[in-house]
């Protein structure tokens, strides 16, 4: 049974109502990714889920959904009011002021009826958890769009808060997901046909020398996959069977190999070793921006990266031996010398300001030098694709996505300290 509560799950307070802005908000009102469609999907998943203990999980996430749905209607209605007598505001929605009387309605943010069709039920666990991570990705990047657009304080707090429990939820089913302990391509009952389950067929084909390059990486070989050239291409020149492998593609629609291998296995070389150096300067820096860090949450985040920045280093060495140039020296790093003097700055500078204000200029230090990081990264990652290195490329890019999760956590934390110093005092 369900019992109603008087009081919100997260208190919010709009001190400047946006009705465009509130317009927006429908779209977690009402939308295919909104707070409705979660809790519905979940509940009703629930409901058909025999395993009693992912079943708790399911209502349990299902019924915080609905609470959200309270906080966003809220928010909404709100942003809305000055519809209601405002004949600017209402010209921001007409179908909000005249038909809806300035309130929420079970609509999008274009208009559109809410929708079961927005709902993905399966009646199978594991792939109903598997939609269920997805569909708390999308609202994540829904709330963070939203708190992009937004100028309101007291709704921005509400928004993150909103935001931050779509990981926990997130988090939840991917835990529940792998208790399952079911192999991640074991779906449904009925096995695949044996053989082409592992084929990958090379579909898209750069043209000539200028032509883009057929990327290899761990989703195309190694293990069981076997890389098959287009099926159609093979068989377009003689009519013969799509499945025809030993028909030869015409050599002017392969992709593209490198005019100069080995000037680019010199560039790689040359960014690795910049990067190494880039790294060893961030372990030394990293504790004392922890140590000047006021806001507990953003000494944690130094901390964490510290730690993901020590095995970055120690990935580097590793690529560094593979490709054998394990005697190569790291190259002084000028653009992270001069981030991390900057950085130094900082940090004397910030004892004589407010800690928020201080903890917000070290954040902007930090997001500086992932930025630097994740162009060097995404550079050597590319050369490494270019020169057909899978195992390199995927070392690169775990590095990479390191540093782009580090760059967005430092954006959550810096949000609710910009909460914390208020609105600038309006010009006169």
């Amino acid at each position: 049974m369900y019992h109603h509560v008087k009081k919100l799950m997260y208190t919010v307070r709009v001190d400047a109502p946006d009705p465009r802005f509130g317009n927006m908000l429908l779209e977690q009102f009402g939308g295919a990714n909104g707070e409705l469609a979660a809790a519905m999907q979940y509940s009703i998943q629930g409901l058909n889920c025999d395993d009693a203990a992912r079943k708790d999980l399911l209502m349990d996430i299902g019924t915080e959904e609905l609470s959200h749905l309270e906080v966003v209607g809220t928010l909404a209605r709100l942003h809305l009011a000055p519809m209601k007598n405002s004949r600017d505001a209402a010209e921001a929605d007409p179908l909000i002021a005249i038909a809806g009387g300035g309130g929420v309605n079970l609509f999008n943010s274009m208009g559109n009826p809410w929708t079961a069709d927005y709902l993905k039920i399966t009646g199978e666990l594991d792939v109903d958890l598997r939609s269920n991570i997805a569909a708390e990705a999308r609202a994540k990047i829904v709330y963070e769009r939203l708190i992009n657009f937004c100028d309101d304080a007291g709704t921005k707090d509400a928004l993150q808060f909103l935001m931050t429990r779509e990981i926990t939820h997130m988090k939840a089913f991917a835990a529940a997901l792998e208790s399952m302990e079911k192999p991640p391509f074991t779906v449904g009952r009925i096995a695949p046909s044996a053989g082409i389950v592992n084929q990958y067929f090379n579909d898209s084909s750069g043209t000539g020398e200028m032509g883009e390059i057929d990327t290899r990486g761990p989703w195309n070989e190694g293990g069981e996959w076997e890389y098959v050239e287009s099926p159609v291409l093979a068989s377009a020149g003689n009519g013969k069977s799509e499945t025809a492998a030993s028909n030869k593609i015409d050599s002017s629609l392969e992709s593209s190999i490198p005019a100069d291998a080995e000037g680019i296995y010199e560039s790689l070389i040359e960014h690795l070793r910049d990067l190494l150096h880039a790294e060893k300067q961030l372990v030394k820096a990293l504790p004392k921006m922890a140590k000047a860090a006021n806001s507990v949450q953003l000494q944690d985040a130094f901390e964490l990266h510290l730690a993901e920045t020590v095995e970055q280093a120690e990935r580097l060495t590793e690529i560094l031996k593979m490709l054998g140039a394990e005697s190569a020296r790291p190259k002084p790093c000028k653009g992270m010398m001069g981030l991390v003097e900057e950085g130094d700055d900082i940090i004397t500078e910030g004892k004589k300001k407010d800690p928020s204000l201080a903890d917000l200029d070290l954040i902007a230090a930090a997001h500086k030098v992932e930025h630097y990081e994740i162009a060097g990264y995404t550079t050597a990652r590319n050369l490494a694709f270019q020169l057909r290195l899978p195992e390199v490329s995927r070392l690169l890019q775990m590095s990479l996505a390191e540093e782009h999760n580090s760059d967005l956590i430092l954006d959550q934390i810096a949000r609710p300290l910009m909460s914390l110093i208020g609105r600038p005092p309006a010009l006169v």
